[in-house]
């Protein structure tokens, strides 16, 4: 077989495979042979139909099956032995003639294939970079200590009514002389939640209120008529809403209010483990180790993001083979139009410029990812899911099982993959370049990343 390669510029080129029958006939009778073992057909037994009459039937499928593989076969390996820096698939080419598999021996098939640009990515201590090193604030701390105490919490009774505490009773409608209505609603297990009404005044009637008081309020005006929220409070259709506009009573039978966990031994055993935080300082100080842990991969990832800028900057404008990758984009999205190629086209070569950048990184820093790496970050994902609730304490037997669950799904090993890359990643390249450390708090942290994404959608 012979396969010929010729460059057409410096990001295209010309693949053609000169296929003759010596190079396929062989597998083409060693498939007719393996097939005639298999094959029924009345008036013959089982493995004794003549090979005649299999060919007949059946060789020009076995022949096409054997070109088709031998074609891709000798395709990526002549590619691979010849070090092709290929970008997407081989196309085939306009100048290719039809090929008749049943009538012709001796076959050419013609590829277009697109090359990647030469350049040089490289980085070192003479390559400036900023890293922000983000402040983990008392008042940050003191927030994540309160979420614990509330999700430890447990609701209590009380007597007399303070905002955020609910109200339960019986709710009756009154006419208009502030008597009980006859035949109107009476809701004898309705709730309340006063804070929440959108009525200031309506709120303000339920300031003080006790057990057994009985409070006459107007639910429509309290929420401004919000359909959604009498209809739940009413227990009634929505066409029936309007029919009870007038005041209301209501008996406070039951005063909830959620009571914050203290902070003692018990609830820092529930919390953080048994006797793994003492004090409430202690508490504070696993919190910010926490905290800290999640903002070291928010610091890395703008990190990585700082470096992709810098490093697209350095190496400059890349020529790309615009219409032959048009082409291989179109064939690749065979249910999408001419406009979805356009539309996309210049972000793709946006994305395809720092994937081959992002390559030659990895490849000088070393990095390879094993099964091991994908395990440890499957469980690190699920540890930073779980803390973003608020829950720090979860049995590393559970955090296992659910990082297995994880392993399951293609996709999201798939994303993993790309994380333990980039971690990886992040961590050789602050070893190679100057950092800029910069301290910054969360909040200007977080609208910094607002701020960026503002920009890049304004300019999409």
């Amino acid at each position: 077989m012979d396969i010929q390669f010729q460059k057409i510029g410096k990001v295209s080129g010309e693949l053609t495979i000169n296929m003759a029958k010596a190079d396929y006939e062989a597998n083409v009778n060693k498939s007719l042979k393996e097939l005639g073992k298999k094959v029924q057909m009345p008036g013959f037994r089982p493995g004794h139909v003549p090979a005649s009459l299999v060919k007949k039937m059946y060789g020009t499928q076995v022949k096409a099956d054997e070109v088709n593989k031998l074609l891709q076969d000798s395709l990526f390996d002549y590619i691979k032995s010849k070090k092709i820096d290929m970008l997407g698939e081989p196309l085939g080419s306009e100048k290719q003639t039809p090929q008749d598999i049943e009538k012709q021996d001796d076959f050419t098939f013609i590829f277009d294939i697109a090359i990647a640009p030469k350049f040089k990515a490289e980085l070192n201590n003479e390559d400036n970079i900023d890293y922000y090193d983000i402040e983990v604030s008392d008042d940050i701390i003191s927030k994540q200590l309160g979420a614990l105490q509330q999700q430890a919490g447990h609701p209590e009774d009380v007597d007399s009514y303070e905002p955020k505490d609910i109200m339960r009773g019986t709710l009756a409608e009154l006419d208009e002389n502030g008597q009980p209505k006859e035949g109107g609603l009476v809701i004898e297990t309705a709730s309340l939640m006063p804070e929440y009404f959108k009525n200031d005044d309506q709120k303000k009637i339920f300031d003080g209120a006790k057990k057994n008081d009985v409070i006459t309020f107007n639910p429509t005006t309290a929420y401004e008529a919000n359909e959604a929220e009498l209809m739940s409070l009413f227990k009634i259709e929505r066409e029936d809403v309007a029919n009870h506009a007038g005041n209301f009573s209501f008996q406070v039978n039951e005063i909830s209010r959620f009571v914050p966990a203290t902070l003692d031994q018990e609830f820092f055993d529930k919390v953080f483990g048994k006797d793994e935080v003492k004090s409430e300082d202690d508490a504070r100080n696993k919190i910010k180790e926490s905290i800290h842990d999640l903002q070291v991969n928010d610091s890395d990832y703008k990190f990585m993001l700082d470096v992709r800028a810098y490093m697209e900057q350095k190496v400059g404008e890349l020529e790309f083979p615009d219409e032959l990758l048009k082409k291989i984009m179109k064939a690749n999205n065979k249910d999408k139009d001419e406009k979805f190629v356009e539309d996309n086209y210049a972000k793709s070569i946006v994305e395809l410029k720092w994937h081959l950048i992002k390559e030659q990184l990895v490849k000088a820093s070393k990095i390879k990812v094993n099964d091991k790496d994908i395990k440890a970050a499957a469980v690190q994902a699920a540890r930073f899911q779980f803390a973003q609730y608020g829950m720090n304490n979860i049995p590393d037997e559970y955090l296992e099982n659910y990082a297995q669950e994880m392993l399951k799904h293609q996709e999201q090993v798939n994303q993993l993959v790309d994380r333990c890359v980039d971690q990886k990643l992040a961590a050789a390249l602050k070893e190679v370049v100057t950092l800029n450390h910069k301290n910054i708090s969360s909040e200007d942290f977080a609208k910094m990343f607002e701020e960026n994404n503002k920009a890049e959608e304004a300019q999409a």
